[in-house]
């Protein structure tokens, strides 16, 4: 099962990923800061821009993604009269699936509120630059469901095998890219399977 979003893969819960991710990611502010060092460099005064923050908070929470080893410094220039500090994701925002089940519900909830938030301004900026439609082949669904417990793993396992098969498919379209010298298609893949709570609203009613 995985949560994905935002600039880059903001949280997949797959086994293999390192315990201190868990720690490093437990502020919501950093899934975003790493979802845009995942997908380029860039200083803390822009990400403040773009994240509608102050500028000290930023600069406060990448300084705690070095330490926990999720980004590095690559660059320091002057930027209009001051000095600049660029940085760049050192690793993937992964969660092991034990991390995240051992993580509070407030704090999930708040990183799932963090990346809900990163897709909607993907899509709003995809949308006012008239490019959300601009490709026929766009694919845009909302599918309600009724699972059962079986059903609801197998969907989850389908949806890494997606993502999985995502990265593979850009490592192929790099290779291709660097060949033709063409410019490559920008894109965001979002998957998301969540229970929606209707069923509980329903009860609640009766």
């Amino acid at each position: 099962m995985q949560t994905t979003g935002g600039d880059g893969l903001a949280v997949k819960t797959k086994k293999g990923a390192e315990s201190v991710l868990a720690k490093a990611l437990r502020h919501p502010l950093r899934v975003e800061i790493l979802a845009i060092l995942d997908n380029r460099v860039a200083c803390p005064a822009e990400m403040a821009l773009e994240l509608n923050q102050p500028l000290g908070k930023v600069a406060y929470h990448v300084k705690q993604l070095v330490r926990f080893n999720c980004a590095e410094l690559v660059d320091t220039r002057a930027v209009r009269g001051a000095k600049a500090h660029f940085y760049r994701a050192v690793r993937r925002p992964y969660f092991h699936d034990e991390d995240w089940q051992r993580m509070p519900l407030t704090a999930k909830q708040a990183i799932s509120t963090s990346i809900i938030n990163m897709i909607g301004r993907d899509a709003a900026k995809s949308l006012d630059a008239g490019a959300f439609d601009r490709r026929d082949d766009r694919h845009l669904s909302r599918t309600p469901l009724v699972l059962d417990d079986q059903a609801w793993k197998e969907l989850g396992s389908i949806l890494d095998e997606v993502l999985d098969r995502g990265f593979v498919l850009q490592a192929e379209a790099a290779e291709r890219l660097a060949r033709s010298k063409e410019e490559g298609v920008s894109a965001r893949l979002i998957l998301i399977a969540f229970e929606s709570g209707e069923a509980d609203e329903e009860q609640s009613a009766r």
